[in-house]
């Protein structure tokens, strides 16, 4: 955590509300993108990330500066998430990757963005297939690298139990990928395509 960053949080504690804009300008775009990761709807997330701000704001004094803020801050926004999802029973989940991600290549083959984009496609719809908390462990471990520690705080859950979830979540997914992506190439000649079958 940056010394300035410090200071915001500090000063926003204090009821410093520019302080507290400054830490939004700041971690604005990965609350973003988590909520946008958890919920699959580009409007819900704004909603999401605007709801997680809008309760920092009010939990700021209950801050522990022993954790890290961004780790707090997105704690808030995975369970805000997680409530959402449950409350529509709908598990939906689009983990597109957004652009800001994606590292273009200076000459990009046209055959290898189709395929890397196909198959980003085809996991992201066996996320979908995942319970909201054995998700938001997946998201939080393999796209914003939470340990399992961190994960546990920001989830309320043990640290063997995030273990646990992460193992089965892995598990079922590649169980899942074996059999809804792999399968289907099993039965396919030499040189043929999937548009060819």
């Amino acid at each position: 955590m940056s010394t300035l960053e410090t200071e915001w949080i500090q000063e926003a504690i204090q009821g410093n509300d520019d302080s507290f804009a400054c830490l939004v300008e700041l971690y604005q775009r990965p609350v973003y993108n988590l909520c946008y990761r958890m919920l699959g709807n580009a409007q819900e997330a704004e909603d999401a990330a605007q709801e997680t701000f809008w309760r920092a704001y009010q939990a700021l004094r209950r801050y522990d500066p022993q954790r890290p803020f961004v780790t707090w801050l997105l704690s808030i926004a995975a369970h805000y998430c997680i409530d959402q999802q449950r409350k529509r029973r709908v598990p939906l989940l689009d983990l597109d990757l957004l652009p800001e991600e994606d590292i273009p290549d200076a000459a990009p083959d046209p055959a290898r963005v189709v395929s890397e984009r196909d198959s980003q496609g085809q996991i992201h719809q066996l996320l979908k297939k995942l319970s909201p908390l054995d998700r938001a462990a997946i998201i939080l471990r393999y796209w914003y690298d939470f340990s399992e520690e961190d994960i546990a705080r920001t989830l309320s859950l043990t640290v063997s139990a995030v273990k646990s979830r992460l193992f089965r979540a892995r598990r079922e997914l590649a169980e899942k990928y074996q059999i809804e992506v792999e399968k289907p190439l099993v039965g396919r000649r030499a040189n043929e395509t999937p548009s060819t079958i």
